[in-house]
């Protein structure tokens, strides 16, 4: 690993134990002028209110870019691994949709981010999830266990990205199936958003070119890569509205720089398969 390598990783876990502690005192003291918050960035990046309902309040901290979760198609009785769980929103829908046959195993490298998707669980009775701190270049998960691998607005944060999809591959049970919902780029980032480390944590400046992306995948060993949606990004949610927003430093940027990096950003939303 690299220097600059360890530093973004040292950056980001710094970045999410933060928003991790202020999640906490955020939803013991959110007001019903900013209680809606995370909910409102959830339903636009695709749940529906029935799922946003379902999971504990406070596991949905308004971090991601998608549902993977329903593009994962999830059956009784399946194993699912999500990487890079955060509080443990997905896991919980993931939760219900496998039932007590099924599991559901969270990874995340950021200590206070699992133990707070633990206390969440325990806290309202989920006894099929095992969160698990981790590095998601190499998972504390055994070989082909899983049925499918689900991530959320995570893998544009990991610097070795093929690392990433090679432990997803690895996990994964021969047929087993990814659905990833992530940030991609159209064009080169301006630098001084390459150069921030608070657009790393809000998974900007990590992002690679589309076409890169999924390559890296198909590399990896995926068949089957099928981008299933893509959306224009609502890129102020990253610096203005989440709960990371106390504790990450905003960008001071000029409306027209917005503009070039909104016209950068794309959310994608990947289906692929492990060959049987």
């Amino acid at each position: 690993m690299t220097m600059k390598e360890r530093e973004i990783k040292r950056a980001v876990k710094e970045g999410y134990a933060r928003i991790a502690k202020h999640a906490t005192s955020y939803y013991a003291s959110r007001s019903c002028c900013d209680a809606d918050i995370p909910e409102e960035i959830s339903k636009r990046m695709g749940y529906t209110d029935e799922e946003i309902q379902a999971a504990p309040p406070e596991s949905n901290l308004g971090l991601g870019c998608g549902n993977p979760v329903a593009l994962a198609s999830l059956s009784e009785g399946e194993i699912v691994l999500d990487m890079g769980a955060g509080a443990g929103f997905d896991c919980f829908l993931a939760s219900t949709r496998v039932g007590s046959s099924g599991k559901v195993i969270g990874v995340d490298i950021t200590s206070e981010m699992v133990e707070k998707a633990r206390a969440n669980a325990r806290k309202c009775g989920y006894s099929n999830i095992d969160f698990r701190q981790g590095d998601l270049e190499n998972m504390p998960v055994a070989d082909n266990y899983v049925d499918v691998v689900i991530s959320n607005c995570v893998i544009n944060l990991i610097p070795n990205k093929i690392m990433a999809f090679k432990e997803a591959f690895r996990v994964l049970k021969p047929g087993g199936r990814l659905a990833v919902s992530d940030v991609v780029l159209l064009r080169e980032l301006p630098e001084f958003v390459k150069r921030s480390n608070e657009a790393y944590i809000g998974c900007l400046a990590g992002a690679i070119m589309k076409d890169e992306y999924l390559e890296i995948i198909r590399s990896a060993g995926f068949h089957d890569v099928v981008v299933a949606a893509e959306s224009g990004f609502p890129v102020e949610t990253l610096i203005s509205e989440t709960t990371a927003s106390a504790v990450t430093e905003k960008p001071t940027i000029s409306i027209e720089q917005q503009k070039e990096v909104a016209d950068s950003v794309m959310s994608i939303k990947v289906s692929a398969f492990k060959p049987d």
